[in-house]
């Protein structure tokens, strides 16, 4: 399929900033191009145009000419697949089979078809499981490797893949982008994958696009003559380029007291998942969970917040944690929750309440009954702390996935808690804010509070953890 963009922008409604303009580009029939850019620059408004989702005139307005084969992208509808950051909201069947049979069923593929293509789908994408599994209970992993043998199973003439290894165990990530790269061997499609991993797909792919901030294209070409030619620039505007690390903050590692301690613990969601869990969380130390994905660490996360009750065993929280509290964080009251642990969800759509980015970030401090100014300084420090200052009527639910990631951690810190319970924290972030964030974990890491990370993010590992459960 054929991609062509002739001065083409987008607007969300309510915006006065584009999130993408000016942009020309063209991709012909097979190409495999990466998209880059710095979070914020318009990936994947751009994704949702090329799919044809991207909202009618009351979401926003569009300028210039989107093509895909010389029509508009909302009329070829089913010959582009794509996978979204938040495999969450494609998950639309109750099992696992039917979801990813689903697409096929809207494009009217024959019966025994679609189910001979639904196997082939989950066994190139490494998800495992009995057709009728249920899709709520996958992890958000499990869920990105269902969302995609969703799109594989169309075999759409455009393949649209946004972060689709973000939330991915390493052996995850391999399985999908070999999956990815058989089928489009196998059907000729183009591919445009946005992706931070830039080292996973780079051998994959013919061309590399970068997208600027302020519009158009920063940088084109094959991808020697964009990453080695162009890389240390890149890197400074946030691009992640390979061998280009990211700054590291180093900081004092010094334990302070002891705040939660998990004894003999077993967690699950209504059946036990894990069970002989001993973790203990001091202040001032970072503990990083890692595992493949399903092995339960947003479930043990949730539960060493106080957010799932213990299966077996418990979670204990000390008296310099507690304060009067109680010592079992799981019949914490939200209003004792938010001083002593803060969470972060995989998904940061899943604790946005309010209209605009400002109102998000008070609503935290206007539970506690912050005086308004205090509220205000607060608000404002983070804004500009996470580059969130542009942003501040935005609507949360119009931001990118990277945008959406610091808002959701920039809400957690607004009521400084002493422990901070972090899933996949780094999702979504360029070089230059992921490098912001470890350094604001680092200073909250000093002053003692202590900082717990789901991660598969090994560089975040590297940098920050004290040390590591892995499940």
């Amino acid at each position: 399929m054929r991609v062509r963009a002739r001065g083409w922008g987008w607007r969300h409604a309510g915006r006065q900033a584009w999130a993408v303009r000016a942009l020309d580009l063209a991709i012909d029939p097979g190409e495999r191009v990466l998209l880059l850019g710095a979070s914020g620059a318009g990936k994947s408004t751009l994704m949702a145009a090329l799919a044809g989702v991207l909202g009618g005139d009351d979401e926003g307005e569009g300028e210039g000419e989107l093509l895909l084969d010389g029509s508009a992208p909302a009329d070829a509808r089913g010959r582009a697949g794509l996978v979204l950051q938040d495999p969450d909201s494609q998950v639309i069947l109750a099992r696992v089979g039917d979801d990813v049979a689903f697409g096929c069923e809207n494009l009217g593929v024959p019966r025994d078809e679609i189910w001979r293509r639904v196997v082939e789908a989950l066994e190139a994408v490494g998800l495992d499981l009995p057709l009728d599994h249920p899709s709520s209970r996958l992890s958000g992993g499990q869920k990105q490797r269902l969302a995609l043998a969703g799109v594989l199973a169309m075999r759409p003439g455009l393949i649209l893949l946004d972060e689709p290894t973000a939330n991915l165990d390493p052996d995850g990530v391999r399985e999908v982008r070999n999956a990815v790269v058989r089928v489009a061997d196998a059907t000729g499609a183009t591919l445009i994958v946005v992706e931070h991993r830039v080292d996973v797909w780079l051998p994959l792919v013919d061309r590399v696009v970068v997208l600027a901030p302020a519009g158009g294209v920063l940088a084109e070409g094959t991808p020697s003559a964009v990453l080695e030619r162009q890389g240390a620039a890149l890197a400074a505007s946030g691009v992640w380029v390979p061998g280009v690390p990211p700054t590291r903050s180093l900081r004092v590692r010094e334990e302070t007291a002891l705040l939660l301690r998990a004894e003999s613990l077993a967690i699950g969601r209504g059946s036990t998942l894990r069970d002989g869990i001993d973790v203990s969380i001091a202040g001032g130390r970072a503990t990083a969970i890692t595992g493949a994905n399903g092995a339960g660490k947003s479930t043990l996360g949730l539960t060493l917040a106080g957010l799932l009750p213990p299966r077996a065993g418990a979670v204990v929280a000390t008296d310099s944690l507690a304060a009067g509290a109680g010592t079992l964080p799981h019949r914490w009251k939200s209003r004792e929750l938010l001083t002593r642990i803060g969470t972060v969800f995989q998904d940061p759509e899943h604790q946005f309440l309010a209209g605009t980015v400002r109102a998000e970030l008070a609503v935290g401090p206007r539970a506690l009954r912050m005086a308004p100014d205090l509220v205000d300084a607060r608000v404002d420090e983070l804004l500009e702390r996470l580059r969130l200052a542009p942003l501040a009527e935005a609507n949360p639910f119009t931001l990118s996935g990277g945008e959406k990631r610091r808002l959701s951690v920039a809400t957690v810190l607004a009521t400084s808690p002493r422990v901070l319970v972090l899933d996949e924290p780094t999702f979504g972030q360029d070089s230059r804010t992921w490098a912001e964030l470890v350094a604001l974990l680092a200073e909250l890491l000093d002053g003692g509070s202590a900082v717990v990370a789901i991660t598969h993010d090994a560089e975040f590992v590297q940098a920050l953890a004290d040390e590591e459960v892995r499940l």
